[in-house]
């Protein structure tokens, strides 16, 4: 019975989830449902292992979700992600169309603008750009897709991705963990991305395909869209609601002033993780009022949090007078890290509390004793788990506040580096979690005005198919020449 109530929990938040209703609801009463066919207690359940387990996720990881929301609302009312975006169509033009898309996505969601920021953004730029190619609307989420919701969310040495964040308390990792193995994994989802994109292209002139239907995209209206805003929240950290609110800047900085504070990012970010925080003297920390830690378990998030902050004061500061009510801009992205953070917090409580069960122990066993090894069950976990809540994020965390400490003791005993279990868990949950029912795959379908029908193949193909065959590549290499 305890492991038919897992499966009724896990049910029920999917099929309410998919029409809709908000995950703040849905994860308690999922948690519930399966805590009731276990014969648990739940009151305790619900107040004890749900809300705590949601709350330490929240006391973790809010600093990274306010930050990059503040920072990715920052730099689109600045205008600087127009700017970057309208550069790189120069430099390219209609010719490497495609490539200027995906690359424009790439430079700013490595440098830790949010992805549906970017979506808002590029998607205007790439109808222009695809309409002067003759390239088919339907091609349009797809490059947005690889520029902005692969390699630079899962692979890149550093990214500043909530995804990238989240293995370092459990496996005392770096956001640069496994950087070759990671550099790999990105040249093959680009590689890959960009070879599907190009003979999607060939295909479509050798048929006549044109651009097709030019309406215009009505960004306002998805952006208002309540259920799009459910959708979204639940998989990534940017609430869609708060675009249209802030004031942007009339005219964009120049290029270099805009792409300056990405550049900062990922320059802290290394400097902290390489050369500041393994100087400090931070022995205070295992006293009980620090929470009795450890740097390794918090040292990472120190360093990401400390390199957006560190943006967001250089783009202040150079762009003071370019942004027309630095207050409203500035709520705006601190209302828009909230819902998100405690959607995927609400997730997290949901595993909690299915991880706590008596039945869950078979399904504990089952995944670590999947063949292959511990990397090949901890890609499998990730990925499932990323897949049925349809977020990166919820499914990792899931995944290793189950898994994790049992991952660790593998890692001590076989001598398996954690910065590779920390790539391996990190790709593989952005793998699966763009099927159908992810919020960012349904928003990016709506602000590039196709659908599912249209352009869900090649979203399917370079966010899911790359994104897999590099993650075979990163196991295949870890397991056989190790973590580098």
């Amino acid at each position: 019975m305890g492991l038919l109530g897992i499966f009724l929990g896990l049910a029920l938040l999917l099929f309410l989830a998919f029409r809709g209703w908000s995950i703040l609801l849905l994860a308690p009463a999922a948690a519930l449902v399966a805590a009731g066919f276990s014969g648990e207690p739940l009151l305790a359940h619900w107040t004890q292992t749900f809300m705590s387990n949601a709350a330490t996720f929240i006391a973790q990881f809010f600093p990274l979700f306010l930050l990059g929301a503040l920072f990715g609302k920052l730099m689109d009312d600045s205008g600087s992600v127009t700017v970057i975006a309208d550069e790189m169509t120069r430099r390219l033009g209609e010719k490497r169309a495609i490539l200027a898309v995906v690359l424009a996505g790439a430079i700013v969601t490595y440098g830790g603008v949010s992805l549906f920021v970017a979506f808002f953004v590029l998607a205007p730029m790439a109808q222009a750009l695809f309409r002067a190619a003759g390239i088919p609307r339907r091609l349009m989420p797809a490059a947005i897709a690889l520029g902005t919701s692969t390699f630079t969310m899962s692979a890149m040495p550093g990214t500043p991705a909530i995804q990238n964040a989240i293995p370092m308390p459990f496996f005392g990792t770096t956001p640069f963990a496994a950087p070759g193995l990671g550099l790999i994994a990105s040249l093959i989802m680009l590689g890959f991305g960009m070879w599907w994109l190009s003979r999607a292209e060939r295909i479509a002139r050798a048929r006549g395909e044109g651009f097709g239907d030019a309406t215009p995209l009505d960004t306002e209206q998805v952006a208002d869209d309540p259920f799009i805003r459910e959708r979204a929240t639940s998989s990534h950290e940017f609430d869609t609601a708060e675009i249209r609110h802030g004031a942007h800047a009339p005219k964009g900085p120049p290029v270099i002033i805009a792409a300056l504070p990405l550049i900062v990012v990922v320059a802290v970010n290394l400097v902290m993780s390489m050369a500041v925080l393994p100087r400090l003297d931070v022995s205070f920390l295992a006293e009980a009022r620090w929470g009795a830690t450890t740097l390794s378990a918090v040292g990472g998030v120190w360093s990401v949090a400390t390199a957006l902050a560190a943006a967001i004061l250089t783009l202040v500061a150079l762009n003071f007078r370019r942004l027309p009510n630095l207050r409203s801009s500035m709520d705006a992205g601190a209302n828009a890290a909230v819902l998100p953070a405690f959607s995927v917090a609400s997730l997290v409580g949901f595993g909690a509390v299915v991880a706590a069960l008596p039945a869950f122990e078979l399904v504990r066993t089952w995944v670590l004793g999947i063949e292959g090894g511990p990397l090949v069950s901890l890609a499998v976990a990730t990925n499932i788990l990323a897949a049925l809540t349809g977020s990166a994020s919820g499914g990792l965390t899931i995944a290793l506040d189950a898994l994790g400490p049992a991952y660790m003791k593998i890692a001590a005993t076989t001598g398996l580096d954690p910065a590779l279990m920390h790539r391996v868990a990190v790709i593989g949950s952005g793998t699966l979690d763009s099927l159908p029912h992810n919020g960012a795959v349904v928003t990016l379908l709506a602000v590039c005005g196709s659908t599912h029908a249209k352009s869900y193949l090649d979203i399917v193909m370079v966010a899911v198919v790359s994104a897999l065959l590099a993650l075979a590549a990163v196991i295949v290499l870890g397991s056989t020449i190790g973590s580098f």
